[in-house]
């Protein structure tokens, strides 16, 4: 496998809507640079990019997935990224290694959700971004509404570089507005373009667009600004050069065409981009973090000292844990061995290697800015930066959202029961957008996502590559209880059973505190009523009463107890009697303070196209929750709301079926508020009324 120097290297992105046909055009890619010996297909379940079984069932892309092909003397490392909204913070994580990106949008639907959100990232990322206008063959394909859309919405600094020849059936081409040719196929599937003059019925269409071209092109340099005005033209060779320069510094987004599943138009995507988009070196110096507090830089050049950032980790049943990096600077030899900064650890990186989909092939070296992959270290995972001993740099990780949804896991066996950790920790090490946790109050394990499509693919991956079974259900609600009003309780244990008997008095009085404040306990005895080696003993008494509840059975929350007065034995006192004269006083007390139920409400955030932005709100207004605001960028609204979690256990599903797949929402604990009484009788009712006093043992 050739080496291939920082210059020669293209890292690209491919991201865009689900459905929008991302990994059909990486098949085609693919294909046309002769990787493969056929067109792949998704429906056909033996793309290169869409590897894992549950791809190949269900026909989407779950996660991020790398190819590579070498075209015209460069290599280009293909990521090919997920698109629908339950997967798409995986796009993410992964562009984190790209150098530019590939837009791809429907030539039919135009820009979408998941699109702009894309968009989005690569802006984040601060990369350079190619629009193209895919599925060119499809029926009403319309490339002027597609491009009327890119401009609306992701940037009026779009500008068509091709136009199409032909039109849904008849679609047969592209003419490059640069060279002023045109690319024709036959429609075999081949992808291998033939270089025609532009047909005679679009030479005005072409030079009219090549002049919009010529414009863009010009205001990106004053010097080429110049000789446009003075000539009304450039030459070709400063119209290329000016166009790559508009595209490294994002001055201009061009927009291609073509039709990745017929592959007509991706040799001349391969040869774009290989004139075009900009090699790892044109972002000049990567900032990270010294490992002391301080910040220092690194070129991406060989000349640097060797260093490198892990971006993804998958689980491979074979080759076992596999580990994508990219090399920022200097140059990675096979078997070298480097320290991870991350984790203070050292690796060995024995058998590095090219990537194809989930096949590995070895190759002797990466140069600054390539990207490549290696199985079997010990203990690096997604996020860490590796390199040079002495020379320490920390590159930044991928920013990821919290996960939307939680459900609880539970094993169907105990055999399950005792895989589980360990597949666990396997599927966490892969997908940085899960968290795994055991709510306290509650006593499950929970499994937290992006949504429910996405935790029952890590269910059945448990299952295929782990034989874990287990169960998803939605998660018991951590309700609490508290308080609204004061009370003053008088609380006394006394039990005579021969000899020593159990003697503890107390007096409290209780009032409620601000939300969060959880307990406070204050002791105001004077005079020595109780002695202190037994007032810890009240306050424990009422600790423990306090997370058994009183109401509904849930933790009794932001409460203050004043110890105020009581009475003792000589004899039989003890702190075991004073602790239960703590938990009398606290049911006593509880009886006069107004008890009542609190649940946990959520911050939610949801984003979607324009036209659903009543009935959204609507069905949140439904769910007991309150808007806070909203926004509009481009055909898109974001909504925020806080609504009680026991209203938000469906609406991943609910808010697929209300729009189509097309809206996306993310949800964060934000604050624990009052049940409104009608729905408390329900939940105290479900809970079996209010608890029985325990026994004075208990």
């Amino acid at each position: 496998m050739r080496v291939y120097s920082t210059s020669e290297v293209r890292n690209v992105g491919i991201v865009g809507h689900g459905d929008s046909g991302k990994t059909s055009l990486v098949a085609a890619i693919l294909y046309t640079a002769g990787v493969t010996t056929r067109l792949t297909r998704v429906d056909e379940g033996n793309t290169v990019t869409d590897y894992d079984d549950e791809e190949i069932a269900r026909k989407v892309s779950v996660s991020s997935a790398l190819a590579n092909v070498a075209w015209n003397n460069v290599k280009i490392n293909l990521i090919d990224t997920p698109g629908y909204n339950i997967f798409i913070n995986d796009a993410k994580a992964a562009l984190i290694a790209a150098d530019s990106v590939v837009v791809v949008v429907d030539s039919l639907h135009g820009v979408e959700v998941q699109t702009e959100k894309a968009w989005g990232f690569a802006q984040e990322y601060n990369l350079p971004r190619i629009v193209l206008i895919n599925k060119m063959v499809k029926e009403r394909a319309d490339f002027a509404a597609a491009v009327k859309s890119v401009q609306d919405v992701l940037s009026s600094k779009a500008i068509p570089v091709q136009l199409p020849i032909g039109k849904e059936r008849e679609f047969r081409g592209v003419v490059d507005l640069v060279a002023m040719k045109a690319y024709t196929y036959e429609f075999d599937g081949k992808g291998v373009g033939k270089v025609e003059d532009i047909p005679a019925d679009m030479a005005a269409e072409a030079e009219s667009a090549r002049e919009t071209l010529m414009e863009a092109v010009a205001e990106c340099d004053d010097e080429l600004l110049n000789e446009y005005l003075e000539n009304l033209t450039l030459p070709p060779e400063k119209l290329a050069a000016g166009l790559r320069k508009g595209v490294a510094e994002q001055q201009i987004f061009p927009i291609l065409c073509a039709s990745g599943l017929h592959n007509i138009g991706t040799d001349a995507l391969l040869n774009f981009l290989d004139a075009y988009a900009p090699d790892p070196s044109f972002r000049g110096e990567v900032e990270g973090s010294d490992g002391k507090g301080g910040t220092v830089k690194r070129k991406i050049s060989d000349s640097e000292p060797l260093s490198l950032f892990v971006f993804k980790t998958a689980a491979d049943p074979f080759a076992g844990r596999v580990t994508y990096f990219k090399v920022v600077s200097g140059t990675l030899k096979n078997d070298d061995s480097i320290d991870n900064y991350t984790r203070s650890a050292h690796e060995r990186f024995s058998r590095i290697s090219t990537v194809q989909g989930k096949d590995l092939g070895p190759i002797a070296a990466f140069h600054a800015g390539d990207i490549g992959a290696v199985a079997k270290l010990k203990d690096t995972l997604t996020g860490d930066s590796l390199g040079q001993k002495d020379r320490i740099i920390e590159f930044p990780k991928a920013s990821l959202p919290h996960p939307a949804i939680a459900y609880a896991i539970e094993p169907k066996t105990r055999q399950d029961e005792d895989r589980l950790s360990h597949a666990i920790h396997k599927v966490l090490e892969e997908d940085p957008t899960l968290n795994f946790y055991r709510d306290e109050q509650t006593k499950e394990f929970l499994l937290a996502g992006n949504g429910q499509q996405h935790l029952e693919v890590i269910v059945s991956r448990l299952e295929r590559r782990y034989h874990v079974a287990v169960e998803l259900r939605a998660p018991k609600i951590p309700y609490r209880e508290t308080i609204r009003g004061f009370a003053d309780a008088h609380g006394r244990h006394k039990k005579q059973t021969g000899g020593h008997g159990q003697f503890g008095d107390c007096k409290i009085k209780m009032e409620p505190l601000e939300r969060g404040k959880k307990f406070e306990f204050a002791n105001e005895i004077f005079g020595g009523s109780i002695p202190k080696t037994y007032i810890p003993a009240v306050e424990k008494g009422i600790i423990e009463a306090a997370e058994h509840g009183y109401v509904a059975g849930y933790p009794v929350v932001d409460f203050k107890v004043i110890l105020y007065d009581g009475s003792y034995h000589d004899v039989d006192s003890s702190e075991l009697a004073f602790k239960l004269a703590g938990r009398k006083a606290f049911r006593k007390a509880m009886e006069q303070a107004k008890p009542a139920l609190l649940e946990p409400v959520m911050n939610v955030e949801i984003v979607a196209p324009i036209d659903f932005a009543g009935d959204l709100m609507g069905d949140i207004n439904s769910r007991r929750g309150r808007i806070q605001g909203m926004d509009t960028k481009g055909q898109n609204q974001t909504i925020k709301a806080q609504v009680p979690m026991a209203e938000m256990l469906t609406y991943a599903n609910d808010l697929t079926s209300m729009t189509q797949g097309r809206a996306t929402f993310s949800m964060e604990f934000a604050h624990y508020d009052f049940v409104p009484q009608h729905q408390a009788d329900k939940i105290i009712a479900a809970a079996g009324g209010r608890h029985a006093e325990e026994d004075d043992e208990g």
